[in-house]
């Protein structure tokens, strides 16, 4: 019985020392920001955005012809965020070579 309480507590001690050596390294690791290279804005600039502008008059196309059947479906506000908020928010409201993490709502 001895040994197993000393077996217990040995367990429950190693299992604290990992956690608090683990603690700093989680914390230092969600406060770095990384920011984009030359080339990935540059990619940004010349590919991703005319894209996501082609995307969003598209998809404001699409949404414009399938709104009545999005209305009677109740999915009217999805579809709208769907195929025009998103695209147009992806290429007008976040930061140049930044992922779609960085946008702004």
């Amino acid at each position: 019985m001895r040994g197993l309480k000393k077996n217990i507590k040995a367990n429950m001690l190693a299992v604290v020392v990992m956690i608090m050596t683990a603690l700093p390294g989680i914390t230092v690791a969600e406060s770095i920001t990384e920011r984009p290279s030359g080339a990935e804005m540059t990619a940004d600039l010349v590919l991703v955005r005319p894209l996501m502008i082609g995307a969003t008059v598209i998809g404001s196309a699409i949404f414009i012809v399938s709104s009545p059947f999005s209305a009677l479906g109740g999915n009217f506000k999805e579809a709208a965020d769907t195929l025009v908020a998103t695209p147009f928010r992806s290429a007008f409201m976040r930061c140049l070579g930044c992922g779609t993490k960085h946008m702004i709502k």
